[in-house]
């Protein structure tokens, strides 16, 4: 008896690291080629739902609606578990997110590197060194963003973000229109640079694309850690006030979930 238990548990255990050389093999399989990361951008208004048309209360008293929400998103910066990096090419890494178009929301990006992805790095607006190329040196952007209204003009810059409605207040009693333009100010360029971690590794594989679905909260533009009055000032698209609304950003994004199939 003694003797065919001892046999049992050779043969198991045989079996056992067969299973695990082979379970290695094939994770250093997945662990080669290029796949595709999806990234989704979904507005919220603080914990609700943003919806076209809605009205919300901001902490000014405020009676807030929104009609444009765009901004623009760039140079993605993937970071894997082990810290090591892949930059997404330039001419490949401007995209503009529309809340009302649903297309826009959805990013795919190709040919990323095998691998396990724990953190993603993005721009709001177009980098300073992007810019200084010149318009020529745009590429075919400069014609979207015109197309998009997210230029001013060459010589004043791209619009980075811009949010759009119209409010009441207890001193505005009928409704007013409102305009914040974040981008280049005179001296500021009003660039602003966000890294989100994940919650959930994204598994890049020749046969899996992760989703990676990005909150934006665009209660966080005018009432976040800076609260902006749109009583005092309706239009903010330069000044001190144009620099806080940059610094709220920051908070704007947050990863919700990984989808991994």
């Amino acid at each position: 008896m003694k003797l065919h238990y001892i046999k049992f548990f050779a043969v198991l255990t045989a079996a056992f690291f067969a299973f695990s050389c082979s379970n290695d093999d094939n994770a250093s399989e997945q662990l080669t080629g290029t796949g595709s990361l999806k990234v989704e951008f979904d507005q919220t208004y603080g914990d609700a739902d943003f919806i076209q048309g809605a009205v919300y209360t901001n902490s000014n008293g405020e009676e807030v609606s929104i009609s444009k929400a765009k901004y623009i998103v760039s140079n993605i910066v993937l970071t894997k578990e082990d810290g090591s990096t892949y930059t997404v090419p330039k001419s490949q890494s401007y995209f503009i997110i529309d809340e009302f178009t649903e297309s826009s929301t959805l990013l795919n990006l190709p040919n990323i590197p095998a691998g396990n992805y724990t953190k993603i790095k993005f721009g709001i607006g177009v980098d300073q060194e992007q810019f200084n190329q010149g318009a020529t040196g745009q590429g075919d952007f400069l014609a979207t963003a015109q197309d998009a209204g997210m230029m001013w003009s060459w010589s004043a810059g791209y619009k980075f973000l811009a949010l759009e409605g119209m409010f009441t207040s207890s001193t505005q009693s009928t409704g007013a229109m409102y305009m914040v333009h974040t981008g280049k100010t005179g001296t500021d360029y009003n660039y602003a640079e966000i890294t989100l971690n994940f919650p959930d590794k994204a598994l890049v594989r020749t046969t899996i694309t992760p989703q990676v679905h990005i909150m934006a909260d665009l209660k966080q533009v005018l009432d976040g850690t800076n609260k902006i009055n749109l009583s005092e000032q309706a239009m903010v698209m330069g000044g001190a006030k144009l620099a806080l609304v940059t610094a709220n950003l920051a908070n704007m994004f947050e990863v919700h979930h990984v989808h991994n199939d």
